[in-house]
């Protein structure tokens, strides 16, 4: 049977926590004496009542029975009460008037989507903002991740909730104990957090803008504090150090936290950072010499400034803007979508299909032509000199086909709903790989307050559906799952 105390005491944990956040977000109203205030302060209040009653619900729960039920079951239901939770300084405050764009941004926040309703993002107070950067910042290492790290109190159930919400083919550990891991990788996260905002402020930001650009860029989530996104600043510095700074966000984070302890060999000599690297490096110069061709820049510079973040915005699925890219065309669109389908590593805060799935299924196919002339040989498919599994390979190839299943069915109910095709295309793979920005009237300067609220429902749904890894979620929505 499923261990629903356990359950319970660990969603109660999770609020708990979460009022941290807020009250954060409430000292940040404070300072700047806004009118949010008294909306965080109820939040806050009503967050930290639910933990507080799910956690004495589910105080003597059995944290040894715990199994991949319960930790599917407590990361999905983490995302989906968070984002009702965490909504309502937005709602209350009155800032978002319908709970439909209130979800919906809250949800887009803790998947990192970037995704938006709002028309008018300066108008809102200092402390909501805040709060809206602290949710991507929680989403990008993962809200599960961070509880596990601070609450290893909670066991048995710390393991599958680790692996039910890292994204990512496989889960390396690298320390014996999961809240260990946990530690390390929320450690790094923070380390480089501070990193940028230290450069960021160095620049024409403000401290304010830049802490919060400094949380969102490292989430790769794209929420800007400006209706202009990183374009208000119009800085070739803030252009070059936030694409920096992307790319580092769409790397392995396990492989980032060998480099700071000294064992650059495991970063440096990894196939798939190679690879991911090659890809954006070799999509940047075309983008270049295509804006250059097509006039959309005057100088090889300033193509090469447009081109990089773009790409970089794009395949790290952080969303930031700095110029609109609907004008150059049909091209680059396809770039685009190319680019938000395939993404960056596993184990980065990025979403998508990642690179390293990409690799194996390239490889995977390569073989099957060397099998054609030599049938009788045996191929493995090799990924850092080592031969992986048949069960790896076929869940790479699974997968894939419950991904492109996924952004066809988005499309379709998109696309019933009345949306266009363009922005049904774009929406639903902006949403599985949590992107952001799509095509059409939902591109980089514009936003998604014009959809249908089903619409918005069926974004939510794929965007947490994405962050997941699709599986996690799909899983229980299954009969099977329910039995015991």
């Amino acid at each position: 049977m499923l261990n629903i105390r356990f359950i319970i005491k660990m969603l109660g944990g999770m609020f708990i926590l979460e009022t941290l956040f807020l009250l954060a977000a409430t000292a940040v109203a404070f300072i700047y004496k806004g009118d949010d205030v008294i909306p965080l302060l109820q939040s806050c209040g009503i967050m930290f009542g639910t933990g507080l009653v799910c956690y004495m619900i589910g105080f003597r729960a059995n944290e040894y029975n715990v199994g991949r039920r319960e930790g599917m079951l407590i990361v999905t239901l983490t995302w989906i009460f968070c984002s009702l939770l965490g909504m309502l300084p937005f709602y209350i405050g009155g800032y978002i008037n319908t709970v439909t764009d209130a979800f919906f941004e809250t949800m887009s926040g803790f998947t990192t989507t970037g995704s938006t309703i709002l028309t008018d993002i300066e108008s809102l107070p200092k402390g909501v903002l805040f709060w809206r950067s602290l949710t991507q910042w929680q989403g990008g290492i993962g809200m599960v991740v961070f509880t596990v790290a601070l609450l290893p109190i909670f066991g048995g159930g710390a393991a599958q909730m680790f692996d039910a919400e890292t994204p990512g083919i496989t889960h390396e550990r690298f320390r014996p104990r999961i809240a260990q891991v946990a530690k390390r990788l929320w450690g790094v996260y923070m380390i480089l957090t501070i990193i940028l905002c230290c450069f960021l402020w160095a620049g024409p930001m403000d401290l304010y803008d830049a802490v919060n650009h400094a949380m969102t860029t490292m989430a790769t989530g794209g929420y800007s504090t400006k209706n202009a996104s990183i374009a208000y600043w119009n800085s070739a510095y803030i252009d070059y150090v936030i694409t920096f700074f992307m790319c580092i966000g769409a790397t392995n984070m396990a492989l980032i936290y060998f480099f700071f302890n000294g064992k650059y060999g495991k970063l440096l000599k990894d196939e798939e950072t190679h690879w991911f690297y090659i890809f954006v490096a070799g999509t940047m110069l075309i983008v270049t010499f295509y804006l250059m061709q097509k006039g959309f820049a005057g100088s090889f510079g300033e193509a090469f400034r447009l081109a990089s973040f773009q790409v970089a915005t794009l395949v790290s699925t952080c969303g930031f803007a700095t110029a609109n890219y609907i004008p150059w065309g049909p091209f680059f669109w396809l770039i685009a979508i190319i680019l938000m389908i395939i993404c960056g590593c596993a184990g980065s805060t990025c979403g998508g299909f990642k690179m390293g799935r990409f690799m194996i299924l390239t490889k995977n196919l390569l073989n099957e032509f060397k099998k054609r002339t030599h049938p009788h040989a045996v191929v493995p498919v090799r990924v850092n000199g080592h031969a992986l599994s048949d069960e790896v390979v076929y869940r790479v190839l699974s997968f894939a086909f419950i991904y492109i299943s996924l952004i066809v069915v988005g499309c379709l109910l998109l696309m019933v709903d009345g949306v266009g095709f363009e922005e049904s295309i774009g929406s639903a793979v902006s949403a599985v790989s949590n992107t952001g920005p799509g095509l059409g009237s939902v591109g980089p300067v514009d936003n998604f307050s014009a959809l249908p609220d089903f619409s918005k429902w069926v974004l939510s749904f794929l965007m947490m559906t994405g962050r997941l890894e699709i599986f996690t979620v799909i899983t229980i929505l299954l009969p099977g799952f329910w039995k015991q």
